[in-house]
């Protein structure tokens, strides 16, 4: 029995060490010199300035969800990004449950035209409250809809931002030709398979300056 007991305990120690090296990793800035947050109202009040220190070069802030849904926080933090001295981008949350039109005129409502702004950013990603899941021909229909919009609107290319199984199943990357931006926690996703030019590192990463686990991504040189 004493000997399960210490067999637990170190399983428990091992477990602990290795949420706290999670929580606190990133990639190198020989490797990936360029590295930020993805952010929205979730994240509660953030701290600009400190989170600027901490050496988030960019962020990326949600605009509006779906067709409906507009972030109450993004105001503040576009303005909170720009003033400390980061590069700054707004994304916009893809719904399968929403027309492509209205989610685009929710981000064009929320989005200032500014020259200095990053490419705007469309996530790609199953959303839990919505279990409509269309042909691959109407939602890449619906998309390119949606991008020629919001490209119109922002003047520059958008970036796809695709989780593996929505692209897995509607081809995004092969579908259309835009710049990705993958998601693979701590391994950098395999460019020879798919081209991408951001990486969302690790979903896991607490930083000082915004309250709980944050997206940290980064581009390569």
């Amino acid at each position: 029995m004493a000997r399960f007991c210490v067999v637990f305990a170190v399983l428990g120690l091992l477990s602990l060490g290795a949420w706290l090296y999670a929580r606190d990793w990133a990639p190198t800035r020989e490797t990936f010199p360029t590295q930020g947050v993805s952010v929205s109202s979730d994240n509660g009040t953030i701290e600009w300035g400190t989170l600027a220190a901490q050496g988030a070069d960019f962020a990326y802030i949600r605009a509006a969800s779906g067709g409906h849904f507009r972030d109450p926080a993004f105001e503040t933090n576009w303005e909170g990004a720009r003033a400390a001295g980061m590069r700054y981008g707004a994304s916009l949350d893809f719904s399968l449950c929403a027309k492509a039109s209205d989610q685009a005129t929710g981000f064009m409502a929320m989005v200032p035209r500014d020259n200095a702004a990053l490419p705007p950013m469309i996530r790609l990603a199953f959303a839990p409250g919505c279990r409509v899941r269309p042909g691959q021909d109407a939602v890449l229909s619906e998309l390119n809809t949606l991008i020629n919009l919001i490209e119109s609107h922002s003047g520059t290319p958008v970036v796809l931002n695709v989780s593996d199984d929505f692209d897995a199943q509607y081809g995004i990357a092969s579908g259309i030709n835009r710049t990705l931006w993958l998601d693979r926690n701590f391994f950098p996703p395999d460019s020879e398979k798919r081209k991408w030019v951001m990486w969302t590192a690790s979903d896991m990463r607490h930083i000082d300056g915004i309250d709980g686990p944050v997206r940290w991504s980064v581009m390569p040189q």
